[in-house]
């Protein structure tokens, strides 16, 4: 995304206010009355609307990454603090009573609304304002419905029906509303992402802008499709065949598709934007979040970073997610490292060696650690400071939905090509079938550590028997899980509704079972 994507929402989006108070503001200053006059402060106020998308992303590592059968934590009992609030979600023992601690389910509902009430302000005063071309207010609108859809489908994804708020608050009582239903907000979201796919550009030139295009909203409009209880495959085919008529292409390097030197190429649908300049605020951290907490972390990352090292060691591979990968398959040694060294005291790990996890046998005397890879391009000079972008939307993601999208329709036959496309880049044979188990398999490793692989399971209904398993086999290896951990029920699909949101919003019901 271009610099000026990146600049703060500095106020743009400041809600109505009564007409005496705002005659008490001084003139210098901005507010949602004197701002929205011309087209410059319409892109900048949807720049500012798509920066509740790294909050989702944050959260989405615990929430549905962590949950999944990929990864997992490392635990350090010498410093817990507040990261048992983080270490709730791949346990399942989200507390609903919980208060709005970082990483807690707060943060997506938070975010998500807050990107809601973005792009709602925008729609309503482009609708009035005489001043922007009629070309432009296209692209914003369409950019507005884009994120409006997704921040939705964000929501009722991980919260079922909630509250649709589809114009600019103005007042309190306006943004307490009880709940509509799941179909309702599904409605909704194709309503919007319909309208965005008229309004939006095909990706024509890359590397992209980063902004949302017509590709980004059909893959949306896909998923959707494909989400919820009423389902219809057909229309999702059509979505994803037109992505396959665009521009896109398969990188041919898979470990240069996460590479922040070469963002929003054309394997890029839509990534999460980020950058690390030093002084902006735009910078992403997942490469610090997901290392092993070491006594020497300038061996891996060029800096010491000091104590800001006490945040990593989360969203770790476990051990069964590196060896569900096939022999030869060039993504395991792309998207996994193994950090080897030597442990003193009870758990302080000092590191020693980075290398593959193909073959790998630790040395006599010497402990290692899983590492996610994807996002790790050292040396870093500051902590907690990385340029790298997050997927959303990837090429190789929509020819693998495309397949499932057709083995749900029993058109296997017709789904093969678009599976084993996916396979050949990652150094695989052709399979001589495509069933839903192979296209699911093949979605993990190619999706992995991209905070997709717990609604994939959801979405396919394998989720409960597989997160169950994964319990099972994590309660042999580790004797602190709690025997309460890991029970799995359909009703712990769903994220419990914030527990503040239920305190100001008395016409909140919860979600059952929380």
């Amino acid at each position: 995304m271009k610099k000026t994507l990146i600049i703060g929402i500095v106020a743009v989006m400041l809600s109505g206010c009564k007409e005496d108070f705002l005659n008490l503001t001084p003139p210098t200053s901005l507010s949602s009355a004197t701002y929205f006059q011309n087209e410059e402060q319409f892109r900048q106020a949807i720049n500012g609307a798509y920066t509740p998308m790294r909050e989702l992303t944050d959260v989405g590592v615990y929430d549905d990454e962590m949950r999944s059968d990929n990864t997992f934590f490392t635990i350090y009992q010498a410093n817990r603090g507040l990261d048992k609030a983080r270490e709730a979600y791949p346990q399942f023992l989200i507390d609903a009573t919980a208060s709005a601690i970082p990483n807690t389910p707060g943060s997506r509902w938070r975010a998500s609304y807050r990107g809601i009430a973005y792009v709602n302000t925008i729609i309503d005063r482009l609708a009035t304002n005489n001043a922007v071309s009629a070309e432009a207010k296209n692209a914003i609108l369409g950019e507005a419905l884009f994120l409006r859809a997704y921040y939705y489908f964000s929501l009722v994804t991980h919260f079922g029906g909630v509250p649709l708020l589809l114009k600019e608050v103005t007042n309190p009582e306006e943004s307490f509303q009880p709940r509509n239903t799941a179909a309702e907000v599904y409605a909704q979201i194709k309503t919007d992402v319909k309208s965005a796919i008229d309004l939006l550009p095909v990706a024509s030139t890359f590397p992209q802008s980063g902004r949302a295009t017509k590709g980004a909203a059909k893959m949306l409009l896909a998923y959707a499709l494909m989400s919820g209880d009423t389902r219809d495959y057909a229309a999702a085919e059509k979505e994803l065949l037109d992505i396959t008529k665009m521009n896109y292409a398969l990188l041919p390097d898979y470990a240069k598709v996460f590479d922040p030197t070469n963002k929003n190429h054309q394997e890029s649908i839509f990534d999460v934007q980020y950058m690390a300049d030093r002084v902006s605020g735009q910078q992403s951290a997942f490469a610090w979040q997901f290392m092993p907490k070491v006594t020497n972390p300038q061996f891996l990352m060029g800096f010491d970073g000091g104590r800001m090292n006490i945040f990593s060691g989360w969203n770790v591979p476990t051990d069964e997610m590196v060896a569900s990968y096939e022999k030869g398959d060039l993504r395991l040694p792309a998207s996994i490292a193994v950090v080897e060294g030597t442990i003193s005291g009870v758990e302080d790990f000092t590191a020693e060696l980075l290398t593959s996890p193909v073959n790998y046998t630790p040395k006599a005397g010497k402990a290692f650690r899983y590492m996610i890879r994807k996002y790790f391009h050292p040396p870093y000079d500051i902590a907690f400071n990385t340029p790298d972008n997050f997927p959303v939307y990837r090429y190789s993601g929509a020819l693998l939905l495309l397949a499932e999208c057709l083995v749900q329709q029993n058109k296997a036959a017709a789904a093969l090509p678009y599976l084993n496309q996916v396979r050949r880049r990652a150094g695989l044979p052709d399979l001589g079938a495509a069933t839903l188990d192979a296209v699911s398999k093949e979605m993990r490793h190619e999706l992995a550590f991209e905070n997709r692989r717990w609604q994939d399971l959801i979405r396919i209904g394998k989720a409960i028997e597989v997160a169950t398993a994964k319990g099972n086999r994590l309660k042999a290896q580790y004797g602190w899980i709690l025997p309460a951990a890991f029970n799995v029920t359909p009703q712990k699909l769903l994220d419990p509704i914030p527990f503040r949101e239920t305190q100001i919003n008395t016409q909140l019901e919860q979600n059952p079972g929380y």
